[in-house]
């Protein structure tokens, strides 16, 4: 399973979101600092779910990290679009 797999399953099993966009923009990145080559080191993510938009703005980055488990430290960034 590739990266952008593992973190759409992560986050669908966490939270049945209505809507889910999970984007590698690791090409944009290649050759600067954080790109280890793997193609898979930088992503966007969108992502409306009904437990998420009863949180305030913290509380859902929080939510959307601990579901996403170990995933965080294996890549170099991460965009988020939480409602």
């Amino acid at each position: 399973m590739n990266m952008t797999e593992e973190i759409r399953s992560r986050l669908e099993s966490a939270f049945s979101p209505r809507e889910l966009e999970v984007v590698n923009e690791s090409y944009k990145h290649a050759g600067h600092a954080g790109d280890d080559g793997t193609g898979e080191s930088h992503f966007q993510v969108m992502i409306r779910a009904d437990e998420l938009a009863a949180q305030g703005r913290v509380a859902r980055h929080r939510a959307v990290i601990r579901a996403l488990g170990d995933i965080p430290a294996r890549i170099h960034a991460l965009g988020l679009d939480i409602g």
